[in-house]
């Protein structure tokens, strides 16, 4: 493969431009994490000391291998909901090494709420489980909650979707012999008991841990009866009467190593085999793609540039470079892994969308992962291309894309609207992992189109009933339009209703990609259901 060739001048005003802007879309994005993290009132942290509990993030520092990274998922989920009052939904999930192996890690945050679920919470935790069940690993549950947040139960009880998938994707991992282990480290309520009850291993801890249906509240109030929490459910009762439970712990240090022993005695998975060569870092400074992105979103960039500053030692193998220029497709490899890459361009035209749809099916083919980059705009749009087909060459790659067997992993760039989405593998379809960067945009539209097309509408409309707008009038239809627009196709709504798995700072694409390739390697790879026909 040859290195790519870097056009872009790191002296010129137009980087310098960028670099400053977009250093201080990372400066916020680490504000918002920092605060979704750590930032706590006094009293909870208090609270937490007295029951002689850690916080949720001391607690996952404990269980993982020292020195070893953690792929957080969603850490800023809910940041745009509940009023700001459940930061990160009120759970930390994540991807980290235990004991030598690779893990999903679902812990309950006590901090926030007391640990209750919010309809977010459900959403954050069965997302965790669904890569858990997708990558086939084990998963440690780091259990603390007071269950599902009863005003909202409407929201988080009873749907598909909702708390009773987190046991049914707990059931389906026991199926395919995925491990899980839980600890038991404050109240498991309600559903929130069947949590160790579906795990392999339990671990309790005295004397803070319980597990029940119904608190002493509860039964009080349905059968008249007084019981304590420890004789209802607490560590001593499940680990010698009930046996909920395995093993009883008197300190959360010691469940916590007690889960990290349990975690040793699992088999390790056989990882599938693809192409792999000793990892390289990128030839050009990861830091330059802050002044290769600008601020303006409808501005372009050439992805070239990006894949420049991802892949291992910048080199990178193009197919097809001189047809259907505004779709990027070719091989690299990240830590070491080969993969095929998707990037925009531009705008989906007829040849680019034929050229994907191959390029996946060679991808496919060879069993080589695949890395959409996007940032695009849509499909193309108008009669000639209506008359070319344009619909129907999308819908085959639309096609490629769900059909792929190979892991699929989406870097939302820039822009990321209308049914270009799908066709890069928006979260409809099945990505192993789906990241945003800061600055980045989704939406069925762009603002600007959308508030101009409900105007239109509107204008066309009050037309044929023979009223006129006046300038004034028109802009009131038009700026609340825009308004929200702005504010819903921002990367922090996105990554608060966890549309993706977390916002990433750039600089960051390569480590996340490398952990997510590596634990997808986990689960087998299908074989493609037909041969290779050229589109």
């Amino acid at each position: 493969m040859k290195r790519i060739e870097s056009r872009i001048n790191t002296s010129s005003s137009d980087f310098r431009a960028n670099k400053e802007n977009y250093l201080k879309v990372v400066e916020e994005f680490r504000g918002k994490q920092d605060k979704a993290r750590y930032d706590r009132p006094r009293r909870d942290m208090e609270r937490l000391d007295k029951q002689n509990k850690m916080f949720v993030r001391d607690r996952i520092k404990q269980l993982l291998d020292t020195g070893t990274p953690f792929l957080e998922f969603s850490s800023l989920a809910a940041n745009e909901a509940y009023a700001g009052e459940v930061p990160g939904a009120g759970c930390v999930t994540g991807i980290g090494i235990v004991a030598g192996r690779e893990v999903v890690i679902n812990a309950g945050d006590a901090s926030v709420k007391g640990g209750a679920w919010y309809p977010l919470t459900t959403k954050k935790t069965v997302r965790a489980l669904d890569i858990a069940i997708e990558n086939r690993l084990p998963v440690v549950h780091l259990c603390d909650s007071a269950g599902g947040f009863l005003p909202l139960q409407a929201d988080l009880f009873a749907d598909k979707y909702f708390s009773g998938r987190i046991f049914r994707n707990q059931c389906l991992l026991s199926e395919m012999n995925a491990q899980q282990v839980a600890v038991v480290l404050g109240h498991c309520t309600a559903g929130g008991a069947y949590v160790p009850a579906l795990s392999d291993y339990s671990v309790i801890v005295r004397g803070t841990g319980a597990i029940f249906l119904a608190g002493p509240p509860l039964v009080k109030a349905a059968t008249g009866e007084d019981v304590t929490v420890d004789e209802l459910g607490g560590c001593d009762m499940h680990t010698s009467v009930s046996g909920t439970a395995d093993y009883p712990a008197s300190s959360e240090e010691e469940a916590i190593a007690m889960a990290r022993d349990i975690v040793a005695q699992f088999r390790r998975q056989s990882k599938t085999v693809i192409e792999w060569q000793e990892p390289e870092d990128p030839y050009y400074d990861a830091t330059e793609l802050y002044g290769i992105i600008p601020p303006d979103i409808k501005q372009q960039f050439d992805m070239h540039e990006v894949i420049a500053r991802i892949v291992d030692a910048s080199r990178f193998h193009e197919y097809q470079p001189n047809y259907g220029k505004t779709l990027i497709c070719g091989y690299a490899h990240i830590w070491g892994f080969k993969v095929g890459i998707l990037a925009n361009n531009g705008v989906l035209f007829d040849d680019s969308s034929l050229k994907g749809a191959h390029f996946i099916e060679l991808c496919n083919q060879n069993k080589t992962p695949l890395i959409f980059l996007q940032n695009i705009t849509g499909f193309m749009v108008g009669r000639d291309y209506e008359r070319a087909g344009i619909t129907k060459d999308g819908a085959k790659m639309i096609m490629a894309v769900a059909c792929s067997k190979v892991p699929k992993f989406t870097i939302m760039c820039h822009g990321s609207f209308g049914a270009g989405n799908y066709g890069m593998s928006g979260r409809a379809f099945d990505s192993r992992l789906l990241f945003s960067w800061p600055h980045s945009q989704i939406s069925v539209m762009g603002a600007e189109q959308a508030a101009n097309t409900l105007a239109d509408v509107k204008i066309r409309q009050l037309a044929r009933q023979g009223k006129e707008l006046t300038n004034t009038e028109i802009a009131e239809i038009r700026e609340p339009v825009l308004a929200e627009f702005k504010r819903k196709q921002s990367a922090y709504w996105a990554t608060s209703e966890i549309w993706d798995d977390g916002i990433l700072d750039p600089v960051d694409t390569r480590n996340a990609l490398g952990m997510g390739l590596s634990a997808a390697l986990n689960a087998p790879i299908a074989d493609l259901g037909y041969g290779i026909f050229r589109m």
